[in-house]
């Protein structure tokens, strides 16, 4: 039997036993554990309400998930049969750290030849310093590639289009995902191959792109012995994006004054605004359409992104591809009984209406743009080479997609019918 069976086998066989031990402890020890389900439940429902209200009654809301969290705490640990429940959970979370290794997908690119005049655009302030630290001017140059340090007051479109007039014929860079997105829609503009360096703080582009984010140094190995295949990008406006677009919460919250200081506050200021009985006129005059044309109106969440990503328990906020042909756009619209309902699909392309000029967050950076909001995908419009030793995939290219698909999978790799 194979290691990947071995290791799929071993994970069936530490579900099974923590699903097992879980439910006779929960049938042992009742009602202790129903009781502590209601406790979790009701803390929640405190803390949704809490983040749509202002004044004493954020404060109330609060304090009251604080006191059910620790109520349900005290349940679990004034248990007698505590320490079997603590096995229950070490079995489930071991079974699920070996099944991540079951699924991990490496691809094996095609090799592509290397480029003759590659140049690499850094942020020496980006992520903190990455690009400072990990020496990565001096790395580019011992591979052959020309790094080109963007410096206050540059202009970064015109530093990365006179490169390509001077003869570059290949791209890469150094930054965050807004820089990743300006210079990867030269590169798709001129179609020359791009490289995405994770130097910037969460390097969303390049752990769907399955570059290693670890590895800053690594990833410049794309134009020396890397792989070559193609993505998408997308457009608002006919301005490229390469993870995804905002409205709503988090777009309102950037605009403000203290965002950059105070992240945090200033989403909690900005979710009553969005989510409570008074929406503001901005999110309630956005117009949509959902997957089968009805037309809506409002909503305190719209996120359109370059192919959909995962929502859910295991590999939330990750694309399983970026070469799907598509967007994904994803709707949460608040009611004013305290609920709401959520939508998400994929299309090719979406169109968003307002009477008003509307805040976005365009892969993170605040903008405020006319509508209508056009979005549309630009299938394989990306040439993008990828180091060798990186995984060249999503760590969601292949996850299941729910508990009994997870079970599935797990059996079939198991008896290697996969």
């Amino acid at each position: 039997m194979g290691g990947r069976r071995a290791t799929a086998l071993l994970a069936l066989v530490l579900l099974a036993a923590g699903v097992v031990v879980a439910v006779v402890e929960m049938i042992r020890d009742f009602p202790r554990g129903p009781v502590v389900i209601v406790l979790l439940i009701v803390a929640a429902l405190a803390a949704w309400h809490a983040v749509q209200r202002r004044g004493y009654v954020r404060y109330i809301l609060l304090a009251s998930f604080v006191l059910l969290l620790i109520a349900a705490i005290v349940v679990v640990l004034t248990g007698e049969r505590f320490g079997v429940g603590l096995v229950a959970v070490a079995l489930l979370f071991a079974s699920v750290g070996l099944a991540g290794r079951v699924f991990t997908v490496r691809v094996a690119l095609p090799k592509a030849e290397p480029p003759k005049r590659a140049i690499v655009v850094w942020n020496p302030k980006s992520g903190g310093g990455k690009a400072v630290s990990n020496n990565l001017a001096d790395e580019a140059r011992a591979r052959g590639i020309e790094p080109i340090e963007l410096k206050l007051g540059d202009d970064l479109e015109q530093l990365v289009r006179d490169a390509v007039a001077a003869g570059a014929d290949a791209l890469a860079a150094a930054g965050g995902d807004g820089t990743q997105a300006l210079v990867a829609s030269i590169a798709a503009e001129h179609d020359l191959p791009f490289a995405c360096i994770p130097a910037g703080t969460r390097n969303h582009f390049a752990l769907d792109l399955g570059v290693d984010r670890d590895d800053v140094v690594g990833a410049l190995d794309a134009f020396v012995t890397g792989g070559e295949h193609r993505v998408d990008l997308a457009e608002i406006n006919g301005r490229v994006f390469v993870n995804n677009v905002s409205l709503g919460i988090y777009a309102e919250a950037v605009q403000r004054e203290g965002y950059r200081d105070a992240k945090l506050r200033t989403m909690l200021d900005t979710m009553p605004d969005v989510l409570g009985s008074k929406p503001t006129e901005a999110t309630s005059d956005l117009g949509w359409r959902g997957p089968d044309g009805t037309a809506h109106d409002g909503a305190a969440v719209i996120l359109v992104s370059n192919n959909i990503y995962r929502f859910g328990v295991v590999g939330s906020g990750s694309r399983p591809r970026l070469d799907g042909g598509e967007l994904g756009i994803a709707v949460w619209a608040p009611s004013h009984d305290g609920g709401g309902s959520s939508q998400q699909w994929s299309a090719p392309d979406v169109e968003i209406t307002s009477t008003q000029p509307v805040p976005v967050g365009v892969d993170g950076e605040a903008l405020v743009l006319d509508p209508p909001l056009r979005f549309v995908s630009r299938p394989a419009a990306l040439r993008v080479r990828i180091a060798p030793q990186h995984p060249g995939a999503s760590p969601t290219a292949s996850l299941p997609t729910g508990f009994f698909d997870f079970v599935r999978q797990l059996f079939a790799v198991a008896v290697g019918r996969a």
